[in-house]
């Protein structure tokens, strides 16, 4: 992000600041006010997604939910932070994982999905006039074995987060949209929550939160 980056609320900061070299995790803890769909016939392919811990084939109000940011060097010593959000529905908890690897030459975030890491997005970062943080999705790509190919935008879809810090309240804020180009809205949540911070040297990484599969392209 460059100067961008100290344009964001000082929260923002600390909490996107979460790395090997601060050595710090970020546990936040919170409820989204909502988590929505958009049409029915999205639906089946919420639910594939799911069962990869893709997007949340759920809809919910006033849902509690974890993410947990946690860094550490992939099997590929890559420096990676974990982006695993649980949400706790009646019936049954649900996990939308994400891990965002710094590639190689340090100029470019990807966000690879799911507990397989088969998607991969590139991410662009911007600070807001109020301090807050925008995060869109740029183009998505599917890897499997010597598969390596952009999804078209007829099947994919563009994610915009937004996060901010309400000093009123101490709360972070969320706002999670994805769209495609051609149906309109997919998926998407908004809610508040609290962070805490651990010395990841000494707590590391809890068995489960990284991915089941590493993908080597960055």
């Amino acid at each position: 992000m460059g100067a961008d980056f100290d344009r964001l609320h000082p929260q923002l900061r600390r909490r996107f600041s979460v790395g090997l070299a601060s050595g710090e995790a970020c546990t936040g803890r919170g409820v989204m006010d909502r988590i929505w769909h958009g049409a029915a016939f999205v639906k089946p392919f919420l639910a594939l997604g799911g069962t990869r811990n893709i997007l949340v084939p759920r809809q919910g109000r006033h849902v509690p939910f974890v993410i947990e940011n946690v860094p550490y060097a992939d099997s590929f010593g890559r420096e990676t932070v974990t982006f695993v959000r649980t949400f706790d529905l009646p019936g049954g908890s649900r996990r939308f994982d994400a891990q965002m690897v710094l590639s190689p030459k340090g100029d470019r975030v990807l966000d690879y999905l799911g507990t397989h890491q088969h998607l991969a997005s590139e991410l662009h970062f911007g600070a807001e006039p109020d301090g807050s943080l925008l995060i869109r999705s740029g183009e998505h790509r599917f890897r499997e074995g010597v598969v390596d190919v952009r999804v078209p935008e007829l099947i994919g879809a563009t994610a915009e987060v937004r996060e901010s810090y309400d000093d009123a309240v101490g709360r972070f804020r969320i706002r999670v949209r994805v769209v495609n180009k051609y149906v309109g809205p997919l998926f998407g949540y908004e809610g508040s929550f609290t962070a805490s911070y651990t010395n990841v040297r000494s707590c590391g990484v809890r068995s489960g939160l990284r991915p089941v599969r590493e993908e080597s392209r960055a």
